[in-house]
Order: structure tokens, then sequence, then C-alpha cells
């Protein structure tokens, strides 16, 4: 069997990235703001956000990609909510009103359970909340 081709955020592999230390992974990803950067071929524009409830994945642009960027980020999602002690993910995908809808994109997130809702302070998107608890 072929190796699955491994996706890099920034050049770095998820297991690098949960690798570093606590507070260089936390100003990194949790700075409150939007941040852009490059997962495998796609360019995002995300915000991450946490509470002890949940980690929140805000995703506001992909631009290209489609060799499994999303499940990446929810493999590395799972893995820092469980390593963290937080019980909920919540994805939020700005993918409803694009001037140049992906289609392919909203067929991944519909085959994934995402529906659409009305965000409060959000708007309209494609939402998905998860349980982090271990399922073995």
């Amino acid at each position: 069997m072929a190796n699955p081709r491994r996706i890099s955020i920034e050049g770095l592999n998820p297991e690098e990235l949960l690798d570093l230390p606590q507070e260089e992974f936390d100003d990194l990803v949790f700075c409150d703001r939007p941040i852009a950067f490059h997962a495998g071929s796609a360019e995002l524009l995300a915000e991450f956000r946490r509470s002890p409830e949940r980690l929140t994945l805000e995703l506001a642009h992909i631009d290209g990609g489609g060799e499994g960027v999303l499940p990446t980020l929810s493999a590395l999602a799972q893995r820092y909510a469980l390593r963290a002690g937080i019980p909920q993910i919540e994805w939020l995908v700005h993918a409803v009103q694009c001037a140049r809808p992906n289609m392919k994109l909203r067929a991944v997130l519909v085959r994934r359970g995402f529906e659409i809702e009305d965000v409060a302070g959000v708007g309209s998107c494609y939402r998905l909340v998860e349980s982090t608890a271990r399922t073995d």
C-alpha cells in the first residue's frame, strides 16, 4: 500500500506543530485575529478560538487544495482538543455565499455532516460541532 500524501501546514507536519512548545503554538494559532496560511497546496484564511468547552475553527477562505486539507486540519484539531481536554470542536466554514463557489468543497462539507446555519456574530455558514470523545 502506498503511503498517503502528508499535508504540511506552513512547512510543518501535524506532529511537528503539536510538538511545538505550548506557548509558541498558542501564539501562532490563538492570536485573536484571522491568520493566512498554507496547508498543502491550499491557501487559507482562518481564525482559531478556544474555551474550556470548545475549540472553534472558523475558515473564511480556502483557495486551492483538494488533496486532503480538511481531513488534515480535522485530525490536528482532534489531537489538540484531546490533549487540552476540550470536549467539542466547532467548525464554521464561510462557503455559503462565495462569488466563485467551490462545489467540491460544498459536497465534502455536506458529506461530513455540515449544515448551513445562521450563527450569531458570524452569519450564514456551514457549521458542524463534533465531540472529541474517544470511541476506542
